[in-house]
C-alpha cells in the first residue's frame, strides 16, 4: 500500500483537540490584541481549518511583523539543510497564542534592577548572575537492621 503525502499527512495527533476541549473555541481568542513585535507560539487549532499553518510550523515560536483584521504575519526561522531560513507565515488568530518564553527573563531584569538600586543605596556590591545548581550536601546513611530476603517455598496443597 502506498502512503499519502498530502498537506496534512501525519497530523492525526498534532491537529486534534485535547480531551474536553472539542467543539467551539473560546470567544476570548478573537478579542486578544496582537501588536507588531509580539512573540507568539503557533499551535494549530483543529476546530478551525481556515488560516491553518502548515504542519512543520506547529509548535514553533516567532515574532509578529504584520497585523490584519483576522490574521497576523509571523516571522519564523526554519532549519533547511545546514542553515536557518527566515519564513513569513500568515496565520489566523485562532492558531496562535502569546508566548511565555520571555516572562522569566523580563521578571529577572526587573528584579535585578531593584536589587542593583538597593545595593547602590547601601553602598554594597551585588551578585546578579545566575549560578548553576551545585552538588548536593554530603550525608551519611546508617544501616540499622540488615534483613535478608529469601524466596518463599511454593506450596501446592489447598
Amino acid at each position: 500500500m502506498g502512503h499519502a503525502a498530502g498537506l496534512r499527512a501525519g497530523t492525526r495527533y498534532a491537529f486534534s483537540r485535547n480531551f474536553r476541549q472539542k467543539g467551539m473555541i473560546n470567544l476570548g481568542t478573537y478579542m486578544r490584541n496582537y501588536r507588531v513585535g509580539d512573540i507568539v507560539d503557533i499551535k494549530a487549532n483543529g476546530a478551525v481549518q481556515k488560516g491553518m499553518p502548515y504542519k512543520v510550523y506547529h509548535g514553533k515560536t516567532g515574532v509578529i511583523y504584520n497585523v490584519t483584521r483576522s490574521a497576523v504575519g509571523v516571522i519564523i526561522y526554519k532549519k533547511v539543510g545546514n542553515r536557518y531560513m527566515e519564513k513569513r507565515v500568515n496565520v489566523r488568530v485562532e492558531h496562535i497564542s502569546k508566548s511565555r518564553s520571555r516572562e522569566e527573563f523580563l521578571n529577572r531584569v526587573k528584579s535585578n534592577a531593584s536589587r542593583r538600586r538597593e545595593a547602590k543605596e547601601k553602598g554594597e556590591s551585588v551578585q546578579l548572575k545566575r549560578l548553576p545548581v551545585g552538588p548536593r550536601d554530603k550525608r551519611v546513611v546508617e544501616l540499622t537492621d540488615i534483613e535478608s530476603l529469601a524466596p518463599q517455598p511454593y506450596d501446592t496443597h489447598i
